[in-house]
């Protein structure tokens, strides 16, 4: 994953030869495959959406992002996470941008969540949205994040109640930006998000050889909220 000062990702362009904003390369950013209200630029939106939050994220105020680039033009982001901090480095928010294989998106703000000396946040939400077949939509994500520094912990569980029915973990080590970075890096997770589409159905397949009970995603589509880009099996139903 990546790890992208918003305001920084112009720059990127011009300095590394195997990045690029909104244009083909080894490895893009295109602002498009993130939620869009009719601002050209990921941070205009995040912006616009955090205000209808109750939330002001002023210009000069720092956001990171999380996220899978395109490789060679192909991504797919289960989660992307946004970690907003004032100007002065004072701890603000984070958001989860949840997509599905629908290409369909949903945020869910995530309050500080001060622990110690690390800056946390931490929320649980219903989730309301159709992540997979086996995943009811009444369920709820529990996020437990920690803005990234040299290590990255990430928590997203699923609760039916009190009883958590499913943990994810994402955790790394932050690595520099280079040219020399990227190329092998290309080498060493080749496609990487075409892996992660073809892990997500080669363990959905497995769970169907189990017969695990599955949701079909039009059966309920008024339990599906703050979808954006939504798929036309809610559009025909509602």
């Amino acid at each position: 994953m990546f790890c992208l000062d918003l305001d920084e990702i112009e720059s990127l362009d011009k300095r590394y030869l195997l990045f690029s904003r909104n244009r083909f390369n080894l490895y893009s950013y295109y602002d498009r495959d993130h939620m869009s209200f009719r601002r050209p630029d990921t941070k205009g939106n995040l912006q616009l959406w955090l205000k209808r939050q109750g939330l002001m994220v002023n210009a000069d105020d720092k956001v990171l992002l999380l996220t899978f680039p395109r490789v060679l033009g192909y991504v797919f982001n289960p989660v992307s996470f946004y970690f907003c901090c004032r100007k002065n480095g004072e701890p603000l928010c984070a958001v989860a941008e949840v997509g599905n294989t629908f290409r369909e998106m949903k945020r869910f703000l995530v309050p500080l969540a001060q622990e110690g000396k690390k800056v946390s946040f931490r929320v649980r939400a219903p989730k309301e949205f159709y992540v997979s077949p086996f995943s009811d939509l009444d369920v709820e994500f529990e996020f437990r994040l920690v803005a990234p520094g040299e290590r990255l912990s990430i928590r997203v569980d699923d609760y039916e109640g009190d009883v958590c029915t499913l943990r994810s973990v994402v955790s790394g080590r932050r690595a520099p930006m280079t040219n020399s970075k990227l190329a092998w890096f290309a080498i060493k997770y080749p496609l990487v998000t075409v892996g992660v589409m073809f892990w997500i159905h080669w363990h959905a397949l497995i769970l169907w050889l189990k017969k695990t009970p599955f949701f079909r995603k039009a059966d309920r589509p008024e339990r599906q909220l703050g979808v954006f880009n939504p798929h036309s099996s809610l559009q025909q139903k509602s």
